[in-house]
């Protein structure tokens, strides 16, 4: 574990730091996964990925499940529209035990929270948030063109300043080969396993829905838990609901009993009312 002082002046320890993510780049590859509550956060831990990524407003919660492992914290694009709202929540973010902030917009705003000394992910390839730019959902990187665009964004990204990339969705090739010239950590979303972090969705790792997308593998079947819990919560309130209506409960081993004698004489003074 390495010793840091957090952005609330609050010593700390975390499985890694931004200087051991660039010393690892091309060396030795990373697990991530997202994490939006305690619980995520604290079975990522159990787990032993290495890092985790969820939405900002979830940071106090996710680092109490997680309190050792690097951090990225989202700023949601819609919701912080100007560079003040942005800044705000970033340091709000590295506050509450952030790692590293991630943001889904331009070269502009990674240089804004870059000037700040704030170690920025940036997002690159398939942005499903823009995606109707690219004719909607689908790879990047299928032409040369379009490759050598997306590298030229690449490297607009590092001149403004971004520590890593999360890299949705590029063409297997295209991403490995990237990565070995980009200086940004590869955060590998559904592009392969060029990058130097192999990420995935937790929902998608742990089955939480029947439907994902081409590039998410299901590691576990929650979604046939969560039907089955459905399911048994409903058969539950039937059951209650007719045990009420029969007398068959509350049973005498579920009520609480006065003593004969003590019920003689509420009985005596009740009547007397």
């Amino acid at each position: 574990m390495k010793r840091i002082y957090d952005w609330d002046a609050k010593f700390s320890l975390r499985n890694y730091t931004a200087a051991d993510l660039r010393e690892f780049k091309g060396i030795r590859k990373l697990v991530q996964t997202t994490a939006n509550s305690e619980e995520e956060a604290s079975a990522a831990a159990d787990a032993g990925l290495d890092l985790i990524m969820g939405n900002a407003i979830n940071a106090v919660a996710v680092r109490r499940g997680a309190p050792n492992l690097f951090y990225t914290v989202a700023i949601p694009m819609p919701d912080h529209p100007t560079e003040k709202d942005v800044l705000d929540q970033a340091f709000l973010a590295m506050k509450n035990g952030a790692d590293s902030v991630y943001t889904a917009r331009g070269p502009h705003i990674v240089e804004l929270l870059a000037r700040e000394q704030i170690p920025v992910m940036c997002h690159l390839g398939l942005v499903p948030r823009r995606s109707t730019w690219n004719g909607g959902l689908r790879a990047i990187g299928k032409t040369a063109d379009e490759a050598l665009e997306l590298w030229r964004a690449f490297r607009r990204m590092e001149d403004a300043g971004a520590f890593s990339v999360e890299a949705e969705v590029i063409c297997d090739r295209v991403m490995a080969d990237i990565s070995k010239r980009t200086t940004l950590i590869t955060s590998s979303l559904g592009s392969g396993s060029g990058g130097d972090i192999i990420y995935l969705f937790q929902n998608d790792v742990c089955g939480e829905q029947p439907d994902r997308p081409r590039h998410a593998r299901a590691f576990g079947d929650l979604y046939a838990l969560q039907q089955q819990i459905r399911s048994a919560r409903r058969s539950a309130l039937k059951a209650f609901k007719k045990a009420a209506q029969t007398g068959a409960y509350p049973d005498q081993y579920e009520t609480a009993d006065i003593s004969d004698l003590e019920y003689e004489k509420f009985a005596e003074h009740l009547d007397r009312e």
